[in-house]
């Protein structure tokens, strides 16, 4: 058998010393693991007890306060807590758009936010923009030009709509702005691309399009 010349060890030798080393090496992280100053795993992050902060803002224009696990999101709270029911639990991932309200004027996807980083923030969501009785000028659009049919997707749809709007008065451009030192113009392709975080299954989007730009004064 073959022997190094500088250690006079055959390549038997040093296999044998290497599965040595290893199996050590084993056996020492085995106590370690077992040792009382073993890290803090996984499954025991999981069964720690949750952790409650208070948190006040004005939902719909009504001040509210709740007491919630730190964990739980705007869109739990607001369905969960609050009873407001308008907003959906879609994808709960942020791609489909059917829980957007606003804050403070701003659409965000609840889903993706939890509450207690909205204190003192003011939240406006389905119910919140108008009542059967008296509908927002975008849920009546939404009517006439039947921005909906299985309904589900609408509630964040109109929010969004509503949204929209604001962004172009404002002059807010888009990805598809082809001017940024003008204001952006109220076009289908404007339309579409602000709108495309909403997704409707059924494909009423040629609806909501004739709805939106309804409420803002300009033919489909």
């Amino acid at each position: 058998m073959q022997r190094t010349p500088e250690a006079g060890l055959s390549r038997r030798d040093l296999l044998t010393a290497g599965a040595v080393t290893v199996a050590a090496g084993a056996t020492a992280r085995s106590a370690h693991a077992e040792s009382p100053s073993e890290p803090v795993r996984a499954a025991d992050l999981l069964t720690a007890e949750p952790s409650h902060m208070k948190v006040h803002f004005t939902v719909n224009g009504t001040a509210r306060e709740l007491e919630l696990d730190t964990r739980t999101t705007l869109l739990d709270a607001l369905r969960e807590h609050l009873h407001l029911t308008g907003t959906k639990k879609g994808c709960d991932h942020g791609q489909c758009g059917a829980c957007t309200v606003m804050v403070d004027g701003v659409r965000i996807n609840s889903c993706l936010t939890l509450a207690v980083m909205h204190e003192g923030h003011a939240v406006t969501t389905i119910e919140g923009l108008g009542t059967p009785d008296n509908m927002h000028p975008m849920q009546a659009a939404f009517v006439r030009h039947d921005g909906y049919q299985c309904g589900y997707c609408t509630p964040g749809q109109i929010c969004s709509s509503v949204a929209v709007l604001d962004e172009i008065k404002a002059g807010i451009p888009s990805h598809v702005t082809a001017d940024l030192t003008a204001a952006p113009t109220l076009s289908v392709e404007e339309l579409r691309e602000r709108m495309s975080g909403n997704i409707c299954r059924c494909g009423a989007y040629s609806n909501i399009v004739e709805a939106i730009t309804d409420v803002a004064g300009s033919p489909a």
